[in-house]
């Protein structure tokens, strides 16, 4: 019998985040539930925005049930929802609560955005569907406002991304949540300047991208100590959640379709290359990023 290798997965949803334990062994997958806990919006004078920090605490949490759960963990992965940041300063600091994707200031740009780019344009772009809730509407209404933000900050990074920064300390873009954003390129996988340069957005802001699968470090000594967890390799998973479930399907070739539901149901297939015709510009069909890939 082979050693059993163990894995800790981290799942944040819109309504609620998961702590499990994997553990591989000769081919056999075992799942156990270290931790679990709610999340939701929180709603201040200014909209509605998540509550990172208590997230943060909650992922330290996780971390030291599992460890106390005696699991032995080879490596940790993190995936969150889609469509949410986080900006960051020169010294990597967070400038803001994230805003909820559910918050109104984005009523009225996708108006807006069609007045500066068309909607062809954009999903000849980009491939996603058009929603208010995507990154590029959330910031648009930044760029509207005057947002001070813009004149401080120095980094974006996916919901995700954030955490993966405060676990390992290293900052990136992974891949299937960045195709969320509206805002990058699924045939170039690359960042759609055309579409930042057209709203307004600052490119500056956003960095390399970076595959699935990737090994970005181990986590922060201090956090280590914190959690009695040891040197664990960091790696990226699938960081939009969708992405996760999706390449878990138990598929027996490529010819299936797959239905995830979480806070809303979402149908489609994997393909190997994004189908941006004018069929899928009108159902609003959306190109969103796999691993391997897809």
């Amino acid at each position: 019998m082979t050693r059993a290798h163990t894995y800790l997965a981290l799942d944040i949803g819109a309504e609620s985040g998961r702590a499990m334990v994997a553990s591989l062994r000769d081919d056999k997958l075992t799942l156990n539930e270290a931790y679990r806990f709610a999340n939701g919006p929180v709603r201040i004078n200014d909209g509605i925005h998540w509550d990172v920090l208590r997230l943060w605490s909650e992922i330290k949490t996780g971390i030291v049930s599992a460890v106390k759960s005696g699991a032995q963990i080879d490596s940790i992965g993190l995936d969150t929802w889609a469509v949410d940041f986080a900006l960051l300063d020169k010294n990597g600091e967070l400038l803001s609560n994230p805003f909820h994707y559910r918050d109104t200031r984005t009523d009225g740009m996708l108006d807006e955005a069609f007045r500066r780019m068309s909607r062809a344009e954009i999903f000849a772009s980009t491939g996603i569907q058009f929603m208010q809730i995507n990154t590029l509407y959330q910031l648009l209404a930044m760029v509207l406002q005057r947002s001070a933000l813009f004149d401080i900050a120095k980094v974006f990074v996916t919901i995700p991304d954030l955490f993966n920064y405060w676990l390992s300390g290293e900052i990136t873009n992974e891949f299937t949540n960045a195709t969320t954003t509206q805002l990058l390129d699924p045939r170039t996988r690359n960042w759609a300047n055309p579409v930042l340069d057209a709203m307004n957005i600052p490119v500056h802001l956003f960095g390399s991208i970076t595959d699935s699968g990737t090994r970005i470090g181990t986590l922060l000594p201090t956090l280590s100590d914190e959690t009695g967890a040891g040197t664990i390799p960091v790696v990226l998973p699938a960081c939009h959640d969708t992405g996760s479930a999706v390449v878990a399907v138990p598929a027996r070739n490529q010819d299936f379709v797959w239905l995830s539901s979480g806070t809303w149901s979402i149908m489609g297939a994997e393909v190997r290359e994004p189908c941006l015709n004018e069929k899928a510009l009108e159902y609003n069909f959306t190109n969103e990023g796999g691993v391997f890939g897809t």
